[in-house]
């Protein structure tokens, strides 16, 4: 006889709740800015008193940790689609996809990849998922030609300045977006003229860097 294991229903509703808050956060912050969370207008958009999101969460740093992680799992889902193309023309997909999806939520763009909110740190838990996106970046380039020490700091500083300029300047539009093209040709152009098209220039244990970066 199949034993048939029981639900645990409390807990199921309390994640259905986390995830409810987590949502409505994020409506909250599309709105009002990324430092417009504020919980007592959160708490009655979930049926809540602000005393009560203390149940599920143990402050609103603990709501943006929790906003860090979740947007980190979504920008590695971009990246592994990504990956499984090679060479310029899957680094030319990367950047188009790493470009859509920072521009697309501006907050999200902020939490990830600024420091925007005073005093907020994301727990070990959360920010290394961050890391995790950033090395299987790193090992997506060694393995395709483009492991030179700096490469992957030039390549997302590239991008980086793109959607900071697309978001502030020109928010829904594609005045920035346009220029990703030559922006990876202007990286490949240095990569080439340097010499760091090979994986022999990967980033190995003499050239690790000291601390991890958002990626």
């Amino acid at each position: 006889m199949v034993e048939i294991p029981i639900r645990d229903r409390r807990a199921e509703r309390r994640e259905a709740t986390r995830a409810e808050i987590l949502d409505t956060a994020w409506d909250l912050v599309r709105e009002q800015g990324l430092g417009g969370l504020n919980l007592r207008d959160l708490a009655p958009r979930v049926g809540m008193r602000a005393p009560s999101l203390y149940e599920y969460f143990a402050s609103k740093h603990a709501i943006y940790d929790a906003m860090f992680a979740q947007g980190y799992r979504q920008f590695a889902a971009v990246i592994a689609d990504a990956a499984a193309l090679s060479g310029e023309q899957g680094l030319r997909v990367l950047a188009h996809r790493a470009m859509a999806f920072m521009v697309e939520e501006p907050a999200r763009y902020q939490l990830l990849f600024h420091r925007t909110i005073p005093g907020f740190t994301p727990s070990p838990q959360s920010y290394a998922l961050s890391v995790d996106v950033l090395e299987r970046t790193r090992a997506w380039f060694a393995r395709n030609g483009f492991g030179a020490p700096a490469a992957l700091d030039l390549f997302t500083s590239l991008l980086g300045g793109l959607a900071g300029q697309q978001i502030a300047n020109d928010p829904g539009g594609d005045h920035w977006v346009r220029l990703v093209d030559t922006a990876v040709d202007m990286f490949l152009t240095h990569i080439k003229a340097t010499g760091g098209t090979t994986a022999e220039h990967a980033t190995g244990p003499d050239h690790a860097p000291d601390h991890h970066h958002r990626a």
